[in-house]
């Protein structure tokens, strides 16, 4: 089975119902506005965009489906997520005729054989029972997958994941890059580009995160440093041929 943990499921929903939107897209603390602008960008950058078809997978409240439309320049682009409540909230905020939202799981996917130029896999692998398997939905639906999940090389991050209310509450965890890369061979997938980025946790005092983003580019252009400094692993794989009849 795969679908999202039922306790992370619950949470997120809880989440939109209380606030209109998740906490991670609406937080307006420093930190989270930093977090989320390198994290968009490293997924922007991770592959060609541009009049393309794009699949975002598990959408959440659509934020960041919206500026793979609006920022990264996509024809259409369609946004599933599992909780019905994060999807009501993304066709009244941002549906349009280039822009849709569907419920559906990470897992089984409601489309055919490559009917997707890019998929997009962004925070989502963590919240899944069985992730091996969506990479694997997302590689049969969409010619090239960008997967954006937290650094699990990152032994910070493994201490905030302990410690962070707010992670232990969504069950947050993070997995080795060697794993991701693995899965996507599985799939008969090809990791073609990898990058570790972003210093500025989600939810950290103001002063951390002003000093983090000061020294963020400096960190990232450091080979071994960054593997196992930056907090995000973002990786873009091509899927293979089609499968013979």
């Amino acid at each position: 089975m795969c679908a999202q943990q039922a306790s992370g499921h619950e949470v997120f929903d809880t989440d939109v119902q209380r606030g209109g939107q998740y906490v991670y897209t609406s937080d307006k603390r420093r930190s989270c506005r930093l977090a989320n602008a390198r994290q968009s960008l490293a997924v922007h950058e991770a592959t060609t965009f541009a009049r393309l078809r794009v699949l975002d997978i598990g959408c959440g409240d659509g934020t960041y489906t919206r500026e793979l439309l609006e920022d990264a320049g996509a024809r259409e682009v369609v946004g599933v997520d599992l909780s019905a409540s994060a999807i009501e909230y993304a066709r009244k905020s941002f549906s349009n005729d280039r822009l849709a939202f569907k419920v559906a799981g990470a897992c089984a996917l409601p489309f055919g054989f490559r009917e997707f130029d890019v998929g997009v896999l962004r925070g989502v692998l963590h919240h899944l029972d069985d992730p091996a398997t969506a990479i694997r939905e997302a590689l049969r639906v969409c010619r090239t997958v960008v997967i954006l999940e937290p650094n699990g090389l990152n032994p910070v991050l493994k201490l905030i994941e302990r410690l962070s209310p707010y992670h232990r509450a969504h069950k947050e965890r993070s997995f080795f890059p060697s794993t991701l890369a693995r899965w996507s061979r599985d799939a008969q997938g090809s990791v073609t580009r990898t990058r570790f980025v972003a210093l500025v946790p989600f939810f950290c005092p103001d002063i951390m995160a002003t000093l983090l983003k000061l020294v963020e580019p400096f960190v990232e252009s450091i080979p071994f440093v960054r593997r196992f400094a930056c907090g995000t692993v973002v990786m873009r794989v091509v899927g293979g041929e089609a499968p013979q009849p």
